[in-house]
């Protein structure tokens, strides 16, 4: 572990790192920002043909069933390609008093306390 001001100074120099990527609304945002070629986040300067035309794809199909057809090439070109460790998913959990009502964890840990309410019984 490096403090933030040495760390960032070299972030691409380094032979290994580990960056923590948020949640995107869509899984192919990450994608876009972390391997595609020339990107300013992609921090192994990786570039793969392929994978650009296919993620320029995914990127215009608003449709998420008819984009998960085209993921499964994408996310096998970047596992075959030994540029990445497999992301994991982490769990989020969520404590309250149990009169707290419709409160939930969001991925990007923001609180929307719109509809929650506290039950007085």
């Amino acid at each position: 572990m490096l403090p933030s001001s040495t760390f960032w100074n070299d972030w691409t120099k380094y032979p290994y790192s580990m960056t923590s990527w948020n949640m995107r609304p869509l899984g192919v945002q990450v994608l876009a920002l972390a391997y595609r070629s020339g990107e300013s986040w992609n921090e192994t300067s990786w570039s793969n043909k392929e994978f650009d035309e296919k993620l320029e794809n995914a990127l215009s199909i608003a449709d998420a069933e008819k984009r998960k057809e085209l993921m499964v090439d994408i996310e096998k070109i970047l596992q075959d390609s030994g540029i990445i460790i497999q992301p994991y998913w982490r769990k989020l959990y969520n404590h309250c008093a149990q009169n707290v009502r419709n409160f939930s964890v969001h991925p990007t840990l923001e609180y929307d306390l719109g509809k929650v309410w506290l039950d007085e019984a």
